[in-house]
C-alpha cells in the first residue's frame, strides 16, 4: 500500500472510490467497455450487498460513491470488481489480437500487449457527513462535463445523474440498500 494511505472501515460511513485504468490509459473508452463496466458492478452489488449512491464511468477512470457492504469489507469488493472486467476485457483483446482484429481497428488502449487494465489499488475518502455526500455527487456527475465529453451531466449514460434526475433505472440499481444500513455520521461540534 502507497506511503501514507490509510483506509477506515466499520464505519458503515460512505465511500468515495477514484480507480484508474493502468497508465491512464482509455480502457473504458468505448461505449461497450462502459456498459460492461456497470453490468459487472450491479452484480458485484448484489453479490456484497452494498448501496451505490452515485457513480461514474469516464474513458480512462471510475469514481464510485457506495456503502461498505454487508458481505466482506470494501477491499475485496475493489478486488473483485476489478478482476472481473480486467479478465473480460484483457481475454477479449487477446482474441482479437489472435484473429488479427485488434491491428484491424488498432485498439491501443491497453497498450502494445494486453496484460493490464488498472492501476494497482484504489483511492478511497470517507464520507462523514451530508454536505459530504452532495460534494462528491456533484463532483461525479459533473465529470464528463467539465472534461468536455457532453455539454449536459444527463447526456452522459455512464453515471447515475439520470437517477437521480429523471428517476430512470439504469443497469446500475442507485440508492437500493438492501440490508445495508446507511449511516452518514454528522460532524463534531
Amino acid at each position: 500500500m502507497p506511503t501514507g494511505l490509510k483506509r477506515y472501515y466499520g464505519g458503515r460511513d460512505l465511500h468515495f472510490i477514484t480507480c484508474s485504468c493502468y497508465q491512464r490509459r482509455t480502457g473504458l473508452g468505448t461505449a461497450a467497455r462502459r456498459t460492461l463496466f456497470l453490468r459487472i458492478l450491479e452484480e458485484v452489488r448484489r453479490a456484497y450487498d452494498f448501496a451505490i449512491i452515485g457513480y461514474v464511468v469516464m474513458p480512462e477512470h471510475i469514481h464510485l460513491l457506495v456503502s461498505e457492504p454487508e458481505k466482506g469489507d470494501l477491499s475485496r469488493v475493489m478486488q473483485v470488481l476489478k478482476q472481473r472486467m480486467a479478465r473480460q476485457v484483457v481475454a477479449a483483446a487477446r482474441r482479437e489480437a489472435l484473429s488479427g482484429q485488434g491491428a484491424l481497428w488498432g485498439d491501443s488502449s491497453l497498450g502494445p500487449s494486453p496484460g493490464h487494465f488498472w492501476q494497482a489499488r484504489y483511492y478511497d475518502y470517507n464520507v462523514w457527513s451530508n454536505e459530504k455526500r452532495v460534494e462528491k455527487l456533484r463532483y461525479i456527475h459533473r465529470n464528463p462535463v467539465k472534461r468536455g465529453l457532453v455539454l449536459e451531466p444527463e447526456q452522459w449514460l455512464w453515471s447515475s445523474f439520470r437517477a437521480y434526475a429523471c428517476g430512470e433505472p439504469g443497469l446500475v440499481v442507485v440508492n437500493a440498500v438492501g440490508s445495508a444500513k446507511l449511516k452518514i455520521r454528522e460532524p463534531a461540534a
